[in-house]
């Protein structure tokens, strides 16, 4: 690759990362690469959550996966500008290494510089999953039932933003630390997201259909940018 093409390259992917679904919306980082404070670990977490559940507490930016002995694995994550909009019960769907994005229509009708980064898949106009993709290297898909929450866990190619509340919704993790849990967890898998003052007591006897619509799902405007992207 010669430096033009390169920096062409480059500008490409920046101006991505500044108009996609879960881009960050600050501008500003003080490191370009992630807060070790986030960065993966085992540690005590003692609930009676069952083994294999992932628990995500957006408040505190982190996704434990519970294991055995009151232990669990903890995964720093990002989340949306306001928090995350959505809390209850899922189960992991379906799971994509490399996942494709395809925007809404409502999003190409207000950013149609987009459509020049994009090209026609099988499931309609979106962008390859690969290196450059908002999605990162994994996405697992939560549902609720036989209804899609309109959220995912995914990775991101802006590992700065790992801690923060700083995307237009989703779930975020390091592409190292998604590909991690990727590998861990099957389909079928129980997923907990923790409401402001909820314990992972509390949330596991939550029951999904009492929920509220706020409860269940975001604010329009937040889940229709975090439709449709696979």
């Amino acid at each position: 690759m010669n430096c033009r093409a390169a920096i062409a390259r480059c500008v490409t992917v920046m101006t991505l990362l500044g108009l996609v679904a879960c881009a960050t919306t600050t501008t500003t980082q003080v490191s370009r690469q992630a807060d070790p404070a986030f960065a993966r670990k085992a540690v005590t977490y003692p609930t009676s959550v069952r083994v294999g559940t992932i628990v995500i507490d957006p408040a505190n930016h982190f996704l434990y996966l519970v294991q055995g002995g009151g232990q669990a694995v903890r995964y720093g994550v990002g989340v949306g500008g306001e928090g995350f909009g959505w809390s209850g019960m899922a189960m992991v769907h379906s799971k994509q290494e490399w996942p494709d994005w395809r925007p809404p229509a409502e999003m190409l009708e207000r950013k149609p510089e987009l459509i020049e980064h994009m090209t026609q898949l099988q499931s309609g106009i979106g962008m390859p999953g690969g290196p450059d993709n908002p999605l990162g290297a994994r996405a697992l898909y939560l549902w609720q039932g036989n209804k899609d929450t309109l959220y995912r866990i995914h990775g991101t190619n802006e590992p700065w933003t790992i801690g923060h509340s700083a995307s237009a919704g989703c779930i975020r993790m390091t592409n190292e630390d998604v590909t991690d849990l990727y590998d861990r967890i099957p389909i079928g898998t129980k997923v907990v997201v923790l409401g402001a003052g909820t314990s992972s007591e509390t949330a596991k006897s939550m029951d999904p259909s009492t929920l509220t619509g706020s409860q269940q799902h975001a604010s329009s405007g937040s889940s229709v940018l975090a439709s449709q992207q696979r």
